[in-house]
């Protein structure tokens, strides 16, 4: 009996002392960081820290060993010149990086998925943003008359180390959506009076709250995000189109006000809001106006994107659906997001893997935002102007809403009426917030 425990014993520790292998390498470069995967045959503990001069990452891996060929990892559009490794303290590896310059690491390990197994990933954040700015500098078109483009931001989902939900033939909705979104931004492109903008342009992964922070930083009108849905069975099918819901928007409200940072940050968007200065009562009150406006104009424009993809796809459901998304939850943005169809659903697969299908999708939700835009244009963007003229309304100027003011109050300074202001406006009360820009009809 003892001669049996001592070769268990024996076993268990050779089984310990084999550890585990990194049996792959994978780099996903991306506007502000570097994403390092790591793929090991199981979960492995591991510690990260950088150095300076020369610029280095190390990453230290308890009882594991080697298996992948560091030499022919690409490198290309990455801040890493080189990748080398050695064993350590018997049984560990260190892994170290050679970099172009100084980075911020961040590191966690992941459980498997449909296409991975177990992962340690390494991001490298480009802390000084040179990377990040070129990637997110404002590009509205604007001249003095007030004639901007509206600026929309297409989102394509998932991507990189996240595939999103796989179909039964191994189709990935990051690639479908990225492809779809190519698509979208080039008609929206091709349309007078707008503008369109991606939060990615390739394989690799943004965080959910980044794509909303880009879209601030683009000054977006409007936030689109694409996606496939998917079920754990094969019959549900049809298109969707997603608005956030009020509960979402209540935990997004306490998230804005609990956190005093984003007081100052909240500035972007169709509603140019700050929070910056005010109590928490009155902070509470703008920040609930902004996002049941942006809400509001969310289930507009989806409802007129929904109509367009219903003369193409089948619907999953009749009118916008409601839900917490992350992505949703911008309290100055209109945002949708639109699930082109289940992944899940052999037919739908099959379809989204077409290119042509996906085109036709693309224009579907283009004739919805355009829709809507023709109808209730931002003011100071082209289609404003055009609208303006259209019915006659002749040179119109602009004010943007400065501390202190009162709607009655610009109207007396321009020698009109509260109820002309809100009708030349689209308003449905006299609430005013600043930073706002208001039209001025001419008198």
């Amino acid at each position: 009996m003892k001669i049996v425990l001592l070769l268990m014993l024996a076993l268990a520790a050779s089984l310990v002392q084999a550890g585990s292998q990194i049996e792959g390498v994978r780099i996903w470069p991306a506007p502000d960081h570097t994403r390092l995967v790591l793929d090991t045959e199981g979960s492995v503990d591991h510690n990260v820290f950088a150095l300076s001069g020369p610029s280095r990452l190390v990453i230290d891996l308890k009882n594991t060993s080697l298996k992948a060929d560091l030499s022919t990892v690409d490198l290309s559009g990455s801040p890493i010149q080189r990748i080398r490794s050695a064993p350590r303290n018997g049984g560990d590896l260190r892994v170290v990086l050679d970099l172009k310059s100084d980075i911020k690491p961040r590191s966690f390990v992941l459980e498997p998925n449909q296409q991975y197994g177990h992962r340690l990933v390494v991001d490298l954040i480009d802390e000084k943003g040179s990377r990040l700015e070129r990637a997110t500098s404002p590009t509205v078109t604007q001249d003095a008359a007030g004639k901007r483009d509206i600026v929309i931001v297409v989102d394509p989902g998932h991507g990189g180390e996240d595939p999103g939900a796989i179909g039964p033939r191994g189709t990935r909705e990051k690639d479908v959506v990225l492809s779809m979104s190519k698509v979208l931004v080039d008609l929206i492109n091709k349309q007078p009076g707008f503008t369109a903008k991606m939060t990615r342009t390739g394989d690799y992964y943004i965080g959910l709250r980044n794509r909303t922070l880009l879209a601030r930083k683009y000054n977006a009108d409007l936030f689109v995000s694409v996606h496939a849905d998917a079920f754990r069975t094969p019959q549900p099918s049809g298109a969707s189109v997603f608005a956030l819901s009020q509960r979402g928007a209540t935990s997004e409200t306490a998230r804005w006000l609990a956190q005093s940072e984003n007081r100052s940050d909240l500035i972007g968007g169709a509603g140019g809001l700050s929070l910056e200065g005010r109590d928490d009562v009155l902070a509470g009150v703008l920040l609930d106006l902004s996002m049941t406006a942006s809400i509001n104009a969310s289930l507009g424009v989806g409802s007129s994107v929904l109509g367009k993809l219903g003369d193409v796809a089948k619907l999953h459901k009749p009118g916008v659906e409601q839900a917490a998304f992350a992505v949703l939850r911008s309290p100055d943005i209109p945002s949708i997001l639109v699930e082109a169809g289940f992944i899940s659903n052999p037919t739908e697969e099959k379809n989204l893997g077409s290119r042509a299908y996906r085109n036709r999708l693309a224009h579907a939700v283009m004739d919805g935002i355009n829709e809507y835009f023709h109808r209730t244009p931002p003011p100071g963007t082209l289609l404003a102007w055009q609208k303006d003229n259209q019915r006659g309304g002749g040179q119109v100027s602009q004010y943007r809403i400065q501390r202190g003011d009162t709607l009655s109050g610009v109207a007396r300074q321009n020698q009109t009426t509260v109820s002309e202001l809100m009708r030349f406006n689209g308003m449905s009360d006299d609430r005013v917030m600043v930073g706002q820009t208001i039209r001025i009809p001419s008198s």
